[in-house]
């Protein structure tokens, strides 16, 4: 599962990337308001930790313009401001539930479970079809029509946004956050080889999608006729 946290306090980042990496999630990390809008809007995260006193940009506000924008990412506000007028104006603006500080790692944790067990997009089904290919999530694991293969962490990480956007083009710097995250200093051109390396993956199970290059924009996976 991978986290966007917004935090400014940096002693108090670093705290918390290191309980949620420890407790087996993956962490990208702000420390303002405008960041954490541009990453929210990417709706790469399974679930958003936001603090509601950010710089740049309040997290209220940030929270406001992703659901005007239909990003219905879970939000946990975390956040000092904890009076009952507070905790009702941020759920109202579509917060999925609202923490205050200090608060244990345990209860932030149960939180983010609680969010999880939700009927949201963090619920990760046992497998996803697409044309005539299965994909397992928990086992990355690809079945097609002639047989099946294991996936790389990465390579997982592209099906799931290919087969989750249908037929649409994604682009190489949506592919990219998606992939690697937003803190990952990669190049491009590893985009490019593990597109080659889930090409050859199609093949091996005998599957009929092909990933179309879309010149100046990205891929797609397509069904050939």
């Amino acid at each position: 599962m991978r986290i966007l946290l917004a935090e400014d306090d940096e002693q108090l980042n670093e705290t918390l990337v290191y309980g949620l990496t420890h407790a087996g999630f993956i962490v990208d990390t702000c420390f303002d308001g405008e960041d954490a809008l541009f990453y929210g809007e990417q709706n790469i995260h399974d679930v958003i930790l936001l603090d509601r006193l950010l710089p740049c940009m309040e997290g209220t506000d940030v929270l406001n313009a992703l659901r005007k924008k239909g990003i219905g990412t879970p939000v946990i506000l975390i956040t000092a401001l904890g009076t009952l007028s507070d905790k009702v104006e941020g759920l109202d603006l579509g917060a999925d539930d609202y923490l205050v500080k200090p608060f244990a790692i345990e209860e932030l944790l149960a939180r983010i479970r609680c969010v999880a067990r939700r009927p949201r997009k963090l619920v990760t089904p046992e497998s996803l079809s697409y044309s005539d290919i299965t994909w397992f999530p928990a086992e990355n694991r690809l079945n097609g029509p002639s047989g099946s293969c294991t996936l790389s962490r990465r390579e997982s990480a592209l099906l799931d946004a290919f087969v989750k956007s249908g037929n649409a083009t994604l682009s190489r710097s949506h592919l990219l956050l998606k992939v690697w995250g937003p803190d990952t200093d990669v190049e491009e051109g590893n985009l490019d080889n593990y597109i080659h390396f889930l090409r050859r993956r199609l093949k091996t199970v005998g599957s009929r999608l092909i990933l179309k290059t879309v010149r100046g924009v990205g891929y797609a996976l397509t069904k050939t006729s």
